[in-house]
């Protein structure tokens, strides 16, 4: 399933990561354990691969383009609601498993903080045999989504796209993606595949988990003496863009009230890559990033409103 987009004049965005079905259930106040909790819910479509090509195609990139692995059973409505969010998608459809569904509990108190119950599905098991090295033409930069590297299949492809965007200077970044499933992967792990990217975008607890630091700050720092640009986001306290084991600037966060939380690091970095693709500075784009975090968790659900729609 292959949607064409005009090519954007500085080159294409291509994102390489999950497509799945957001379940949002948001409650007021803690689970009622053995009972019922009384709950908002809408199913959404989702996916931080995805989201991250939604929220750069809403803040301006011209000709954003995703793969991702999807079932049969949710595969048309996947690919509609990409082209209308303006992504080309190239869904590769799996014939056994059906498409990642994730759970977000959604706690509507001040802090609107979620939590997450994920069934992966055919999300991760995207694998080296669905890269084309033909999926780099036009484009100018390549994200991964770090859930690629928390199962086998998903993370050879990553290396395989990696290794065939790095032979090309095609610039490499990448989203961490998950504290959790970081953790179960091991550091040294994730770290030894960060060596090959050009840019990390990782949350503070992310960052601080990599490198063993509870400041965010010597934590961005450290990351950047590994990737050569790091950028740190820190919801509510903004973002801090680091380079070369120095952090060069710290960018404030747009003020919000927020309604969900999920996927606003996705918007934060869809509408940073989208800024430096347009010529931004990565102060400049952090700051993009943070506008566009602020419109994420005033929405439900983890993508942008649609071009035209009203939402």
């Amino acid at each position: 399933m292959d949607q064409g987009v005009t090519a954007g004049r500085n080159g294409a965005l291509l994102v390489v990561g999950d497509v799945v079905i957001d379940v949002v259930a948001r409650h007021r106040g803690p689970l009622a354990a053995g009972t019922d909790t009384a709950a908002v819910i809408r199913t959404l479509p989702g996916g931080a691969g995805a989201n991250v090509a939604c929220w750069a195609a809403h803040a301006g990139c011209p000709d954003v383009r995703l793969l991702g692995r999807v079932g049969a059973e949710a595969a048309a409505w996947h690919e509609r609601e990409l082209v209308a969010a303006g992504v080309r998608p190239r869904l590769v459809v799996d014939a056994e498993a059906a498409t990642g569904t994730v759970i977000c509990l959604v706690d509507t108190g001040a802090a609107a903080e979620r939590t997450f119950l994920t069934d992966s599905g055919a999300s991760l098991r995207l694998a080296p045999a669905d890269w084309s090295d033909a999926l780099l033409d036009g484009v100018a930069r390549l994200h991964l989504s770090g859930y690629l590297l928390f199962t086998e299949p998903s993370r050879a492809l990553a290396e395989t796209a990696l290794a065939a965007a790095r032979a090309r200077g095609v610039p490499v970044s990448l989203d961490p993606a998950s504290a959790g499933f970081l953790a179960e992967l091991g550091v040294e792990r994730f770290l030894a595949f960060a060596e090959g990217l050009d840019l990390l975008l990782p949350s503070r607890d992310e960052a601080c988990l990599l490198t063993g630091l509870p400041d965010p700050a010597d934590a961005a720092a450290k990351l950047s003496r590994l990737v050569p640009l790091v950028v740190a986001k820190a919801g509510a306290d903004g973002a801090l863009v680091a380079r070369a084991g120095t952090v060069l600037s710290r960018v404030p966060a747009v003020p919000a009230v927020p309604r969900d939380t999920t996927g606003a690091g996705d918007a934060f970095t869809g509408a940073f890559l989208a800024a430096l693709l347009a010529g931004a500075t990565p102060e400049e784009a952090a700051a993009r990033g943070c506008g566009a975090g602020a419109e994420a968790v005033r929405r439900v659900g983890g993508r942008p409103p649609h071009p035209g729609s009203g939402d």
